[in-house]
């Protein structure tokens, strides 16, 4: 249990870095903003600060995982600090999710994409017995 947990919450962390690499990174491109229902360069233009900084907050999430996959392997202190990281990201991942879906119809494939490995790697973590 504990190797799925860990493979399905680096899925969910890998894919919190490739938002971050969209939002915060290659933003101005019409292909990116494009896929977040922006139309115009102007319209990504004004955008861009925010998503800028919600790129960020999507690699803090994603680093708290990874952080915290790696210490789930350590002694029994390490290993409840990872798996504390790896829950606590998880959880914020996936009330982002929800958050998501509930902000309308158009959101809810990206939402989902969000919100399963997340709630998977949550559920599968949640499982995982003490070291």
């Amino acid at each position: 249990m504990l190797v799925a947990a860990q493979v399905v919450a680096a899925l969910a962390a890998l894919l919190h870095v490739v938002f971050f690499l969209f939002e915060s990174v290659f933003w101005s491109r019409p292909k990116i903003y494009g896929r977040f229902g922006i139309a115009t360069q102007a319209e990504a233009d004004t955008i861009r600060p925010m998503a800028y900084n919600q790129g960020f907050y999507n690699l803090a999430l994603a680093l708290g995982v990874i952080v915290g996959i790696f210490l789930l392997e350590g002694s029994s202190g390490m290993f409840v600090a990872g798996k504390t990281l790896v829950i606590f990201g998880t959880a914020c991942m996936v009330v982002a999710g929800i958050v998501l879906a509930s902000t309308g119809r158009s959101y809810r494939s990206a939402a989902a994409l969000q919100f399963v490995p997340a709630v998977v790697a949550l559920i599968l973590t949640s499982l995982v017995p003490a070291a």
